[in-house]
C-alpha cells in the first residue's frame, strides 16, 4: 500500500480520490445534530473598546455548538442542537434565536433548578481581545441520553460533539452514551476537541477523557495544542488516526489547515481578510466543511469552503450572526484567492 501511495505522490496524482472517505447511506431527516453549549453573548460597544470602557452591549446567540448549528443551517443543512438551557429569559432567548435560524430545538432540555444558561462577554478587537465566560453550574451540562435522542440519531447522518460537553462526570457519561448510539447507528461522529484549560482539573485528566471520546469518533478536529493532549505530538496522532481509519483535521490558525485521510494529506491556506476579532472562525470552519462534504463528497472543496467561512466570520462582529450564507461564500471564493493554494501530498 505504501509503495502505491509513494508512486502517486511522485507522479503528482494523489488527490481527493485517494483519500479516506465517509460513506453515507439513505437520506435522513437531519444532516447533523450538534451536542454542546449554546448561550448568550454580549459584545461591548463601540467596537475596539475594552469591556471596562463599554458604553453599551449588543447581544447575540453564542456557544460553540450553537454557532456550529447556525453555520450548518445557513449553509443549507437541516441541523438540530442537543443541549439544555435554563427556564428563564436567557434560556428563552437562546432557543428563540436558534429557531429563527432554522435550527431544530426539539432536543434542547430545560432545567428548573439552579443551573443557568452560560453568558459570555467578548471584546470586538483583533489584538488584546478578552473573552469572559460565566459558566458556573451551567445548564448545558444537564443533557440526558433518552429515547427521543436515540430515535433522532437514527435519522441523522452526522453527530458533532464539542469538547466542552465532556468536562462534567455526569454529563460526560451521557455524552459518551450518545456518541456510542450514533456510532452504532451509522451516524458519523465528529469530535471538535474545543479544549479550554480552565474547564479541566489537570492535563492528564483531560487526556484520559479525550481518548475515550476520540475512540468513538470518525472525524477529529482540533489545533496543535488540542491534538497534543491526545498523543503528545502531531506525527503520532496522524499515525494513530491512519491506523484507526479516522479523518483528522488540524487547524493551524493563520497558516490554514491540514486534513489527513488515510495515506493522503491535504494542506489548505486561508482567504485573506481584515480580522475584527479572533473568535468564531473554528465554528464556521467546521460547520461549512461538514455541509459541503455532505453535498459533494469532496474533501478539498469542503476544506476550502470552511476556510472561506472562517475568514468571513473573523471580519465581522458576533459569532452566530456572522455565519455566512452560501451566496456570501460563493462571492468570496470567486473574488478572492486562498493563500497558499490547496495541495495534496
Amino acid at each position: 500500500m505504501r509503495s502505491i501511495v509513494r508512486h502517486l505522490l511522485e507522479s503528482g496524482r494523489m488527490s481527493n480520490n485517494s483519500a479516506l472517505q465517509l460513506s453515507y447511506g439513505e437520506n435522513r431527516q437531519f444532516q447533523a445534530l450538534v451536542l454542546g453549549r449554546a448561550g448568550l453573548d454580549l459584545y461591548p460597544e463601540p467596537d475596539g473598546c475594552k469591556i471596562r470602557d463599554a458604553l453599551s452591549f449588543s447581544s447575540d446567540l453564542g456557544g460553540s455548538a450553537g454557532n456550529i448549528a447556525v453555520a450548518m443551517s445557513r449553509a443549507g443543512a437541516k441541523a438540530g442542537l442537543i443541549s439544555a438551557v435554563s427556564d428563564d429569559a436567557v434560556g428563552n432567548f437562546v432557543k428563540q434565536r436558534l429557531i429563527n435560524e432554522g435550527v431544530d430545538t426539539s432536543l434542547i432540555g430545560t432545567t428548573s433548578g439552579d443551573e443557568r444558561t452560560s453568558l459570555a462577554l467578548a471584546e470586538v478587537r483583533d489584538s488584546d481581545c478578552e473573552v469572559v465566560i460565566y459558566r458556573n453550574n451551567p445548564a448545558d451540562l444537564k443533557v440526558e441520553c433518552n429515547r427521543r435522542i436515540e430515535l433522532t440519531l437514527a435519522d441523522s447522518s452526522n453527530l458533532v460533539v464539542t469538547g466542552t460537553s465532556l468536562i462534567d462526570p455526569d454529563s460526560r457519561d451521557q455524552v459518551l452514551q450518545i456518541m456510542s448510539l450514533a456510532k452504532g447507528g451509522d451516524c458519523h461522529v465528529w469530535l471538535d476537541l474545543d479544549y479550554r484549560a480552565w474547564n479541566w482539573p489537570s492535563l492528564e485528566h483531560t487526556r484520559g477523557v479525550y481518548r475515550k471520546a476520540a475512540a468513538l469518533a470518525d472525524v477529529l478536529i482540533g489545533n496543535e495544542e488540542e491534538f497534543s493532549i491526545l498523543t503528545h505530538d502531531i506525527p503520532s496522532q496522524i499515525e494513530q488516526c491512519r491506523e484507526h481509519k479516522q479523518i483528522m483535521v488540524l487547524k493551524r490558525g493563520s497558516d490554514g489547515s491540514s486534513l489527513y485521510a488515510g495515506d493522503a494529506c491535504l494542506d489548505c491556506g486561508i482567504y485573506p481578510a481584515t480580522p475584527l476579532k479572533p473568535y468564531g472562525a473554528g465554528d464556521a470552519f467546521l460547520g461549512n466543511l461538514l455541509v459541503r462534504y455532505m453535498k459533494t463528497g469532496d474533501w478539498q472543496q469542503s476544506v476550502e469552503a470552511g476556510s472561506a467561512a472562517a475568514s468571513l466570520v473573523v471580519s465581522q462582529r458576533g459569532c452566530a450572526n456572522a455565519m455566512p450564507t452560501p451566496n456570501q461564500l460563493k462571492s468570496l471564493q470567486e473574488s478572492g484567492t486562498m493563500e497558499p493554494a490547496a495541495r495534496w501530498s
